[in-house]
Order: structure tokens, then C-alpha cells, then sequence
């Protein structure tokens, strides 16, 4: 049964969605919001971590990017949700959030945006094989990336997007195919995160990012995993 973290000051929506993630097979642990730290996250060990934007005496978006920035969690799958204001979404996903939920959700809607979420992460770290480019290896079994056996952090959404580009080289996606695939969603607003995702993953695995030889874009069209015959 998946475990999912939900920090919440909201008490009584909690109790209600708990018993419906239950009938979908998640476990809903709370947590007092106010009093949440990356300790406690890390030794509840959850599956995927939802963080609301009004959390009461902590910073979403700090709490966010502290977890990404935490060797423990920052493979964590994390949901923000808050009010659909456009610049809300655009810096939580850039601190490293998988997905934004808009208030007022319907707990069908959160449900089926976690049901994707985690099934996209399994996916990913299902039976497929590592990937390896000459000193760079992709291992889907682990969500680890390393060049000369000397491992690249990465976030989980960055993995996947990196997992996913590479598993399919040499082919060139829209940025509304990959939020589709890695994302999830085609929401125009987030566009520009693609750009953000791909900027970051070239200062990881490229040896020149301003001059790339894997992560190719062409202007108005999108990115790919270049690979080159020898």
C-alpha cells in the first residue's frame, strides 16, 4: 500500500480523504503542517508528499526545496496545492514539485493527479534496464544517474525527464509532449518549465552545457537525446 504524506492545517477535509485514498489502496498520513521538517519526513519514509500552499508557520516552497535539496528525500515525489494563481504554480514547479493541484479540488481530482503521479514513478523504476552512454549511466531501478561511477543528483521529475528522453534517442518531442509523458498535464502555464528542467539537467550531465552533446533543442520545435554514431 502506497503511503502518501499530506501537510495539511485542515484537519477535517483529511479525515474525509483519507477513507476515500484508502479505497483506492494509499495509506493518507498527516502531519501536523506547522511542526513539519525533514526529519520527520524522512522517518515517516513516505511515498509521495503533498504540501499545502497555506501551510501555517512553514513555507511550502522552502519546505519543497529543502526536500529537493536533501540527499534522503530528493527523489520524493512532491503535490503542491494552493490557489490557481499562475505565479504560485510557475515557483513551485520550479522548486521541484511534480505537480500543482488549484483549490477548490474535488478529492477525485487530487486522487486520480496521485494515482498518475505515483504510477508514472513506478513505472519508471519497473524492469527496464540501465541506460548506458559511454561514461553515463541511467538506472531506472534506482532513480540514479552516474558518469565514471560517480553519481549526479537529480530530483525524480528531473530522472524521469532525462529517463525518458534518452530511452528514445535521437527523436525530437514538443514541449506539450513532454509535460504529457514526464509531467503529466499539457497546462500552457508550465511550458516554460520544460525549458527550466532541460537548463538544469545540461549543468548535471553535460561537460559544456552551452554546448551540449546530448540534451539537443531546436528552437521552436523542442528537445531530444542526441546520440551519435560512432
Amino acid at each position: 500500500m502506497a503511503r502518501i504524506l499530506f501537510a495539511d492545517e485542515d484537519k477535517s477535509s483529511l479525515d474525509e480523504l483519507a477513507v476515500e485514498f484508502e479505497v483506492h489502496g494509499i495509506q493518507l498520513l498527516e502531519a501536523r503542517a506547522s511542526l513539519m521538517n525533514l526529519e520527520e519526513i524522512a522517518n515517516l519514509r513516505p511515498d509521495l508528499l503533498i504540501l499545502d500552499r497555506g501551510l501555517l508557520g512553514v513555507s511550502a516552497f522552502e519546505l519543497c526545496k529543502s526536500v529537493r535539496n536533501d540527499q534522503r528525500l530528493d527523489h520524493l515525489p512532491i503535490v503542491v496545492t494552493g490557489r490557481g494563481d499562475e505565479a504560485d504554480r510557475v515557483i513551485a514547479l520550479e522548486l521541484g514539485a511534480d505537480d500543482y493541484v488549484t483549490k477548490p479540488y474535488s478529492n477525485r481530482e487530487l486522487i486520480a493527479r496521485v494515482k498518475a503521479l505515483l504510477r508514472r514513478v513506478q513505472f519508471t523504476m519497473g524492469t527496464e534496464r540501465p541506460i548506458e552512454i559511454g561514461e553515463l549511466r541511467i538506472d531506472p531501478s534506482s532513480y540514479q544517474v552516474t558518469r565514471e561511477g560517480k553519481p549526479i543528483p537529480l530530483t525524480t521529475l528531473e530522472f524521469r525527464l532525462l529517463h525518458f528522453l534518452a530511452s528514445q534517442p535521437n527523436r525530437m518531442f514538443s514541449r506539450d509532449q513532454l509535460l504529457e509523458h514526464v509531467w503529466g498535464t499539457k497546462q500552457v502555464v508550465i511550458r516554460r518549465n520544460v525549458d527550466t528542467h532541460i537548463s538544469r539537467l545540461r549543468k548535471r550531465i553535460e561537460i559544456n552545457p552551452n554546448d551540449p552533446i546530448h540534451l539537443k533543442s531546436l528552437r521552436g520545435v523542442g528537445y531530444m537525446f542526441e546520440i551519435q554514431d560512432n
